[in-house]
């Protein structure tokens, strides 16, 4: 395999798709090598199978806006790779969603949900529709028009989809009910449901405290002290949440969040449960700006169209979007004596700020290991959902824990070079493995 030319002939396929492009880069450079000790990989055409999805679903939506006019999205669903089990991944609801994103986004699952060690293909849909604005029973309108498109092409044994930025309970309540009207079945074919209709506890928190246990397996692996570290974390959102207040009863101290307006610095640390409270006030508010903590807690500052990422701070976590933090963010962090970056959000650093990280031997993990909590309770729900039973917090954190640690071993396993671990080439080569194993068993399928 030639990382190059199979990148210049994916680039005249899919001009123009950047994001899906450069996760694919991500992964063939770091399984180079490991791809090319195994010939029967090459004979079989698993990178030009893997990098290209099982099939895409693209779809008009039209919904009645509350004036009674007729509006018109599109909507998609990559069923990226089915080779490990059911397709598994979120929907977006964004105004930036587009193929590109989504094809990133469905490849990225594919091996974030092979190094949980449960049995769930990669997926992703969406559509470029903004819930922000709009009322309640828009919303229900358009969800209720979008599974109409769309759920004949899922179920709990074929694709089962979740929420993601701007999908959460309510919005997977919606679908959920259209689903199963459509389909006359009550099964987990979404997941991030009510509890009171199949979903899992702790699933809002799962991303960002599973993100704080591989953080945690990260510092111990290094003889790191969690407790007492400051902290930087980018959003205010559920991810950002979850982040907060696992470092919290980890004994961290959370002194800067974000939003799309700059960043909040808090010196006293966003530590009591009033402020972590507020983070939710804010999110909820659904004026996407983080300004307001400022006038709460007056102690802290605001810091207009910045990033948290000049902080002075220990560790750094950006939890919300993609490509969020560069290669300038990232020679901050180094010179302000960083001391680890973990992606909570997708691919939430630009290629060339991991390169950087790498270089320099910072300690870094990608998304794909640091943010898998939240697919693996999701995997959990479904499970609870088959055996129609439901755990309890207790027994769910449990199992987030363990599959967190196991997911950190991986990459320890697949990473490590002397004293280095390269934790994006662990991951990377972990899933891929696990992914090419499958389908070489399964046949030219």
């Amino acid at each position: 395999m030639k990382v190059n030319d199979i990148m210049t002939r994916l680039e005249a396929k899919h001009p123009g798709e950047s994001e899906y492009l450069q996760a694919v880069r991500e992964v063939l450079i770091s399984i180079e090598d490991v791809y090319n000790q195994h010939p029967e990989f090459e004979k079989a055409g698993i990178i030009e199978r893997i990098v290209e999805p099982d099939r895409i679903f693209t779809f008009r939506v039209p919904w009645v806006d509350d004036n009674g006019k007729v509006q018109v999205n599109i909507g998609y669903r990559v069923q990226f790779n089915g080779a490990i089990g059911p397709y598994k991944g979120g929907i977006r609801f964004h105004p930036s969603v587009t193929l590109s994103s989504l094809k990133f986004l469905g490849f990225e699952q594919t091996f974030k949900n092979a190094l949980t060690t449960l049995p769930m293909g990669g997926a992703k849909g969406g559509s470029d529709f903004a819930p922000k604005g709009r009322s309640q029973a828009e919303i229900m309108r358009f969800c209720q028009a979008f599974v109409v498109e769309l759920w004949r092409n899922i179920g709990p044994d074929t694709d089962v989809p979740a929420g993601d930025i701007g999908v959460g309970g309510r919005e997977v309540g919606y679908m959920f009910g259209m689903y199963k009207k459509l389909a006359r079945e009550h099964t987990g074919t979404f997941t991030g449901k009510g509890l009171t209709f199949g979903g899992s506890r702790l699933r809002p928190e799962a991303t960002g405290f599973g993100a704080l246990y591989f953080v945690q397996k990260m510092c111990d692996e290094y003889h790191i002290m969690l407790r007492g570290k400051t902290v930087a974390v980018s959003g205010f959102g559920n991810v950002a949440w979850g982040a907060v207040t696992k470092a919290t009863e980890l004994g961290a101290k959370v002194v800067a969040i974000s939003g799309p307006d700059g960043y909040i610095y808090d010196e006293d640390g966003i530590n009591t449960p009033e402020k972590i409270a507020f983070m939710l006030e804010l999110r909820n508010s659904g004026n996407d700006v983080v300004a307001p903590y400022a006038d709460k807690f007056p102690r802290s500052r605001f810091f207009p169209g910045k990033k948290p990422w000049e902080c002075k701070v220990d560790i750094a976590l950006p939890c919300a979007i993609q490509n969020e933090l560069n290669l300038e963010d990232a020679k901050t962090l180094k010179k302000n004596g960083v001391i680890l970056v973990a992606e909570v959000s997708n691919m939430g650093c630009t290629s060339d700020a991991v390169d950087f990280f790498i270089e320099n031997e910072m300690l870094f993990a990608p998304g794909k290991a640091v943010n898998a909590g939240g697919v693996a309770c999701s995997g959990l729900e479904m499970t609870q959902n088959a055996m129609h039973i439901s755990w309890s917090n207790e027994e769910v954190d449990k199992w987030l824990h363990q599959i967190m640690n196991d997911i950190h071993e991986q990459c320890v396993a697949h990473g490590r070079n002397d004293e280095y671990i390269n934790y994006v080439k662990g991951a990377n080569i972990a899933g891929f493995m696990k992914v090419a194993d499958a389908m070489m068993a399964q046949g030219i399928v």
